[in-house]
């Protein structure tokens, strides 16, 4: 079995047994965000939660470990997104990006956001115009180094 093949198992599985991310999320003891990307194959669970996991969506036996496995990072099939909520990503970046980076560098200096410390919380925010997504990230902030 692939990874890609075991993404494919895990989503039947949700939809079989009517789970929401944040229910598995519970189960395993980790945030909504960083399970969806687990289980899409982004993540690499420990043997407790590959277990979990496992036992929960009856996966087959060999997907504990492809569940340890550390995975080749980035899943987006092309450069720019098709699906289209992927491609508002792309588009929020496109016009934001240099924004963000220039009040990133002003406020912290030369450096990066981390992406290996990092947290996100998406959620539903209730608006009369008409429900927004909001999506928060947290990265520590990693400075370049002189050497």
């Amino acid at each position: 079995m692939t990874r890609s093949e075991l993404t494919q198992l895990i989503l039947a599985a949700k939809i079989r047994k009517e789970l929401p991310w944040e229910s598995i999320a519970r189960t395993l003891g980790a945030s909504k965000e960083w399970v969806a990307a687990a289980c899409l194959g982004q993540m690499t669970l420990t043997a407790e939660q590959a277990q979990t996991l496992r036992g929960l969506l009856d996966l087959p036996e060999e997907a504990e470990v492809l569940l340890q496995t550390i995975p080749y990072k980035g899943s987006l099939p092309t450069a720019i997104p098709a699906d289209q909520l992927l491609y508002r990503f792309h588009e929020i970046l496109s016009v934001y990006g240099t924004a963000l980076k220039e009040l990133i560098h002003e406020e912290f200096g030369d450096g990066i956001m981390s992406a290996i410390d990092f947290r996100m919380h998406v959620a539903r925010e209730p608006d009369p115009q008409g429900d927004r997504v909001r999506i928060e990230m947290s990265g520590k902030f990693l400075p370049y180094k002189m050497y």
